[in-house]
Order: structure tokens, then sequence, then C-alpha cells
């Protein structure tokens, strides 16, 4: 059995964005009791990260961490046709994934307990991005 669904989130710009609690409720809704749960961002400039959901200077970390990795306006890049965050923001999503997996048991998001699923926004301004939950199993 596959059970599909598609939604939208809205970024005010680089940073990260929970969305455990819609894809909890898509897994939720599919009536799959056991099998995996698919996650996929449809764009090249946001990923997709299962982190640490408690403490928020984790993920202020992170985006320290990527902004001395992949800085804005790094002269190496020659693709800034949208602006100086532009190629990183390619590279950043590349390094960190446009997709999840995780198993699905008893009916519910087989996560651990400080596990969190977040839009990673890379771009400097607000987008609206696209995510697709697709759920497998019995």
């Amino acid at each position: 059995m596959t059970y599909q669904h598609t939604f939208q989130i809205q970024t005010d710009g680089r940073g990260t964005y929970d969305i455990s609690r819609d894809v909890k409720e898509v897994v939720s809704q599919s009536g799959i009791k056991d099998g995996i749960c698919h996650l996929f961002i449809h764009h090249t400039s946001a990923s997709l990260v299962l982190c640490e959901n408690a403490d928020p200077s984790v993920h202020s970390d992170l985006e320290n961490f990527m902004a001395r990795l992949v800085p804005d306006g790094d002269p190496l890049f020659h693709h800034t046709m949208e602006g100086p965050d532009d190629m990183p923001a390619h590279i950043r999503s590349i390094l960190s994934k446009m997709d999840l997996t995780f198993p699905v048991t008893h009916g519910r998001s087989a996560l651990g307990t400080w596990q969190g699923i977040y839009v990673w926004e890379h771009r400097t301004s607000p987008h609206t991005r696209k995510v697709t939950v697709t759920v497998i199993g019995d």
C-alpha cells in the first residue's frame, strides 16, 4: 500500500523550519501500520534534515558551520544569477540532502526522542517550499 501527500511551507529566509508535526500527521492519515516514510523537497536551494529538536543552539551551530564551509559571495563561484547566496545555497542543499527516509511502526513515525524533521532554507530571502511525503507499507 502507498500513500502520498504534498504540502508547502513558507520560509522567512535562511534557517530551519520544523515540519515534524506535518509529517507525523501525513503518516497517521496514511493508514499504514508498518513500513517506511520517504520525504522529498522539490528544490535545489533548500534541504531536509533530521536533527536535534530540543536545543535551538544546534540549529544556529549548523548554520554557523555551513556559513564557514560555504560562504555567501565567495569569488570562487560564477553562478550568481540570483545573488551572492545563489551558488552557496545549491552547494548547501547538496551537502545536506533533499530527501529523508525513516521507519513507520504501529502507524506512527518511528523517530528518536530528540529527533525532529526540518526544512533547511539556504536562501536569505523568503520562499515557498514544496515537500512530498510518501508512506509505503502494510
